[in-house]
C-alpha cells in the first residue's frame, strides 16, 4: 500500500503507541527532535487529504520496488520457517509506504519516528525517506542496511503470528517503566535475530547476499544500538532507559538469527544474558 502519493500525507492525531513508541523515543534521542506532540495523548484531528496527490519521484519510485522485492524476499522466508520449524501457515503482514506523516491504529507517525509495525492492523509504516537519514545522518548505507531495517519491522510481525510480541505487551502493561524497557529490548533483540535468520535464508534461497552486505545489515543494527544513539545525542547512556539494546547486543543477536537459522536459538526472553 503507497500513500505516498498523497500530498502532505495524513494529519497526525492522537499519541504513538505500542513498538511506535519506542521507534519516536529512538530516533527522537539521535535526531534532536521535540517529539513532545507525538508522545501526548490529547485530542488532536485527523485529516485526510487523500485527495491531493502528486507525482512521485524517480528515487522514491526506486525505493518503493526496493522495498517490494524485500517484502516479497520475507514472505517466501518466513513461509518456509514457518512450514518448517513453527508447522503453521506463515500470514505476511501489509507494508504502508507514506511520506511525511500518516495515520495508523497505533497513533499518528511522521518521519521522525522511523519505521515501525503495527500490531493493531498487523501492518509496517515506513516512510522511505528514513533510509536517506540511515545513511547521511546515521552512517549506515548500503542496499542490505536498508534491507535489515525492513526484514526487522517484519520480525515484529514475525512475534505476533508467534504470540511473543501480544504476549509481551501484556507484561509491559503491567510494569514499571525501567521493568517495560527491559521487556523492550528484549524484543527488539529477538527480532534482530529474526532478522538474521531471513538474511540466511534470503543467501541460501536466493542468492541476495553480495559480499559487504552482511557487514552492511551488521553495521545498522550496531548504529542503532541506545548506547550509541545516547552519546551522539550528547548524552550519557542510561542503561535503565534502552529500549532495543546496545550496539554490540544489536549486532550479536543479529549474528546469533544469521548463523542458527532457528527459532528457538532467537529465545530472547530466556536469555540470562543479553
Amino acid at each position: 500500500m503507497d500513500r505516498r502519493g498523497r500530498r502532505g500525507g495524513a494529519g497526525l492525531a492522537g499519541g504513538v503507541g505500542g513498538v511506535g513508541l519506542i521507534a519516536v523515543v529512538v530516533i527522537g534521542w539521535f535526531l534532536g527532535i521535540d517529539l513532545t506532540p507525538l508522545l501526548q495523548g490529547g485530542g488532536g484531528g485527523y485529516t485526510d487529504t487523500a485527495g491531493e496527490t502528486r507525482s512521485l519521484s524517480e528515487a522514491e519510485r526506486a525505493e518503493g520496488e526496493f522495498v517490494s522485492v524485500v517484502l516479497a524476499d520475507t514472505e517466501e522466508v518466513w513461509a518456509d520457517v514457518f512450514d518448517a520449524q513453527v508447522s503453521e501457515a506463515y500470514r505476511p503482514p501489509v507494508l504502508v509506504l507514506y511520506s511525511g506523516v500518516t495515520q495508523s491504529p497505533c497513533g499518528g507517525a511522521s518521519g521522525a519516528t522511523g519505521p515501525f509495525y503495527c500490531p493493531s492492523d498487523n501492518r509496517i509504516y515506513l516512510d522511505t525517506a528514513f533510509f536517506t537519514t540511515l545513511e547521511e545522518r546515521l552512517g549506515a548505507g548500503g542496499d542490505f542496511a536498508a534491507a535489515y531495517v525492513v526484514a526487522h519491522e517484519v520480525a515484529h510481525h514475525v512475534q505476533d503470528e508467534l504470540g511473543v510480541l501480544g504476549q509481551a505487551n501484556r507484561i509491559r502493561a503491567q510494569s514499571t517503566q525501567e521493568q517495560s524497557n527491559a521487556i523492550s529490548v528484549r524484543i527488539e533483540l529477538q527480532a534482530d535475530c529474526f532478522s538474521g535468520i531471513w538474511a540466511r535464508q534470503a543467501q541460501v534461497r536466493f542468492g541476495s547476499l553480495d559480499p559487504g552486505d552482511l557487514e552492511e545489515a551488521v553495521n545498522a543494527a550496531r548504529r542503532i544500538g541506545d548506547d550509541v544513539l545516547q552519546e551522539r545525542a550528547g548524552q550519557v547512556p542510561m542503561p535503565h532507559t534502552f529500549t532495543h539494546g546496545t550496539s554490540e547486543q544489536r549486532a550479536r543477536w543479529f549474528r546469533t538469527g544469521y548463523e542458527s537459522g532457528e527459532i528457538p536459538a532467537c529465545d530472547t526472553f530466556s536469555a540470562r544474558g543479553l
